[in-house]
């Protein structure tokens, strides 16, 4: 039986990766995509709360509530959430919210890039797809680096990764020209080899060029064609969350069905046919993500009052909360390179 080149199959890998792509890009339309002006409330709820925040604690459903993930790794799994939280402690005792956002948002963006790379790893390895692997892995590079090559040489800018003051300014402006010749030429033998892989009746991937392009408009647009806070939200979360959501999903859907797992919470919790389960997976999520907002808005951003009320004042406590509420987050960044490689995890292949 000759294996499908795509991830999730073709209507589905066109729609969660294109789709996503197309409906953020359309979005720029709805809102300021230049200077300091606010962001539609609409947009941070349906962007951050209810797609960057819920993504992030999806992946409990693959690990914290999957029996047997939890058995196959419980060192890692259990080890990573107080490892994050007692380094975060540390870190924010010695810099601060400013080194502590600083070392964040680094560990966000090396995320956010190894993401697009893995999609197009999997991609290869859906294609049966051998040699080429450099080039694959420099145009995902080039595509995502050069447009924060570029915002490094421009700080301060009208938009943060975390908040404003996380990235180190002063880079010159001549190191984004030299990053811009090297991406198009990257960007040509990319282009190259496909053309020469389709001329000679090779399988094309379109699932990976598709990923590729819409990486590299998005991240070029939401960076640096737009300049504000709207721009690079709607542009950078839904090509990274929405797709991630529907592998989890799938992925833990399939998973239920294994004997080993049969019994554990996601498979309770997503038992059921039809519509059902995508409720209960993204109904569950944006609980958890509401209840954690609202901690993090009325205990330390005091950014939302509209939605959560007051704010407390927490005083020191701040030294302690912020790192523990981090621990989601920064526990996705680690677990998630573990999770999605064959080499780490035996299932994986299996499931998907």
């Amino acid at each position: 039986m000759t294996r499908s080149p795509w991830v999730f199959g073709r209507a589905t890998d066109v729609l969660v990766f294109g789709g996503t792509a197309v409906v953020a890009l359309a979005l720029l339309l709805l809102g300021p995509i230049h200077g300091d002006a606010d962001s539609p409330r609409w947009s941070w709820i349906a962007a951050v709360l209810l797609v960057d925040v819920a993504h992030v604690w999806s992946t409990a459903f693959v690990v914290y509530l999957d029996p047997a993930e939890w058995k196959r790794r419980p060192g890692l799994y259990a080890g990573v959430p107080v490892a994050v939280f007692v380094g975060g402690i540390i870190v924010f005792a010695l810099g601060g919210h400013a080194l502590f956002w600083r070392l964040v948002a680094y560990l966000a963006v090396f995320h956010f890039i190894r993401q697009q790379y893995g999609w197009v790893m999997m991609y290869r390895g859906r294609a049966g797809e051998t040699g080429g692997r450099w080039l694959d892995g420099a145009i995902i590079y080039a595509a995502t680096l050069y447009p924060l090559i570029v915002w490094h040489t421009e700080l301060p800018r009208p938009f943060a990764w975390m908040k404003q003051g996380d990235f180190i300014g002063g880079l010159p402006p001549i190191t984004a020209d030299i990053a811009l010749v090297i991406y198009v030429i990257i960007a040509l033998a990319y282009l190259g080899r496909a053309i020469a892989q389709r001329r000679a009746n090779q399988t094309v991937s379109w699932g990976k060029h598709l990923v590729v392009a819409t990486t590299a408009a998005c991240w070029y647009v939401g960076i640096v064609a737009t300049a504000s806070d709207y721009a690079f939200t709607v542009t950078n979360v839904f090509i990274h969350g929405v797709p991630y959501l529907v592998l989890v999903f799938l992925y833990v859907r399939r998973a239920a069905g294994q004997p080993e797992s049969r019994g554990g919470p996601s498979a309770q919790l997503l038992r059921g046919a039809r519509w059902r389960p995508v409720i209960i997976f993204l109904a569950t999520l944006w609980a958890i993500a509401f209840v954690e907002e609202l901690v993090w808005d009325k205990a330390i951003w005091h950014d939302h009052g509209w939605l959560f009320g007051g704010g407390w004042d927490v005083g020191g406590a701040a030294a302690v909360l912020v790192p523990l509420l981090a621990v989601p987050q920064l526990t996705h960044y680690i677990l998630d390179g573990a999770l999605w490689r064959r080499r780490a995890n035996p299932r994986l292949g299996r499931l998907l």
